[in-house]
């Protein structure tokens, strides 16, 4: 196979349509961009939810010793066995619940961590420590807006500190993010359909601009990958462009966006960091970018170049 001829026809393809490649380029960096940034909204989700729970969970804080009168139900100190178990049972009972479970004061210690400053941990007398921070249970509701029911049963039971209900603030927060993900994969979906629209398009020109090359080619015994590789090599071209663009948009994104304003405006959140980018990128479950904008060109190239090479 003589490779000059392919990547010379591989320049005069790219040239001659030059103006069809640079829109398949354009929607491939819009529409890539649009899904990266979904799937990193998706992991900004499930880090919020982790760190601060879900808009359908509520926070029953047990006792801690020496508690600093902040409910009258620690004046035994921190909770005990067996106050514990009359918790759970009250919380196992309720028809509201659908699920719980138990975390630890090394457990709430430890995101605590994630979410505060490092100096409120250092030093001779930190403001937050392990036996400071309450155990608690995590309470999952069957409906959002019924809870009054499971926070009346415990919270005037002895051993319980307080009850952390944070749904509505929780709800707006995962509303917005949730608009922002299903908004970028709507308009994601929209452009990578353009974008094969454009690919098919892209091959079919080509493939008539060279039809009187095609039939000599055929005609002294060219194979079809032979004949099609010039035309795998354009749709690897554009893809690669589209994809590098994307990448740093997205970079641009998580640089400008999360680094230089939010983490800083809005520190009480764990917030996505390169290691998220870069799944978003190369990630397999689900497939990243990187991945997506191969397939998006080389696929239909592969599947329409068995029909416009036949002559």
């Amino acid at each position: 196979m003589q490779l000059r001829y392919v990547f010379s026809e591989l320049g005069t393809g790219l040239r001659r349509n030059l103006s069809m490649h640079l829109a398949v380029i354009l929607t491939i960096f819009v529409s890539l961009t649009l899904l990266g940034a979904g799937l990193m909204i998706q992991r900004q989700a499930d880090l919020t939810t982790d760190t601060l729970g879900s808009e359908l969970q509520i926070e029953v804080n047990l006792c801690v010793d020496d508690d600093p009168g902040h409910s009258p139900n620690c004046a035994g100190g921190e909770a005990t066995e067996a106050q514990r178990k009359r918790i759970e049972e009250e919380i196992r009972n309720s028809p509201e619940v659908k699920s719980f479970s138990y975390q630890s004061k090394q457990e709430g210690y430890d995101k605590a961590k994630e979410i505060f400053s490092p100096e409120v941990f250092q030093g001779p007398d930190p403001v937050i420590t392990v036996q400071g921070w309450p155990a608690a249970y995590w309470v999952t509701l069957k409906d959002p807006q019924k809870a009054d029911g499971v926070i009346s049963a415990v919270q005037g039971l002895d051993g319980v500190r307080g009850i952390g209900d944070q749904r509505k603030a929780l709800g707006q927060i995962y509303g917005i993010m949730s608009a922002l993900k299903v908004g970028s994969w709507i308009g994601a979906g929209v452009l990578l359909l353009a974008a094969l629209l454009l690919v098919g398009n892209t091959i079919r020109l080509a493939a008539v601009a060279r039809r009187r090359e095609i039939a000599i080619m055929r005609l002294v015994g060219a194979s079809t990958l032979y004949i099609a590789l010039p035309f795998l090599l354009e749709a690897l071209v554009t893809a690669v462009i589209g994809v590098a663009m994307a990448s740093g948009a997205l970079a641009a994104f998580e640089w400008f966006g999360i680094h230089q304003r939010l983490q800083e405006s809005v520190s009480f959140l764990p917030w996505i960091g390169w290691d998220d980018y870069v799944q978003a990128l190369i990630g397999v479950v689900p497939p990243g970018i990187a991945l997506l904008g191969p397939a998006l060109t080389l696929i239909p190239t592969l599947l329409l170049t068995r029909k416009y090479v036949k002559v």
